[in-house]
């Protein structure tokens, strides 16, 4: 099943930037399709795929922070290729 994720990360403290810097990197390199904007971070693939390295890595995220939240968004579809049309 392919699907694509929304994924903010945010750091409640001061020094934030590295541990956002490292989380989008690691995402980057696990092979998976992956979208940045300033605001967010889509990867797009298979689901078992994304979960799995979901699963690692907003432990590792957590881990890495004192406190923090991240914002995460599923749909159940790959939107990679998505390009408005208005």
């Amino acid at each position: 099943m392919q699907i694509s994720v929304e994924l903010t990360l945010t750091p409640i403290q001061d020094n934030y930037e590295p541990a956002i810097i490292d989380f989008i990197k690691t995402l980057r390199a696990s092979g998976l399709t992956i979208r940045e904007n300033p605001l967010s971070t889509q990867i797009y693939g298979d689901y078992n795929e994304i979960m799995q390295l979901l699963n690692t890595e907003i432990k590792s995220a957590f881990e890495a922070i004192e406190r923090g939240l991240i914002h995460v968004k599923i749909v159940k579809s790959d939107l990679s290729d998505y390009a408005a049309d208005f």
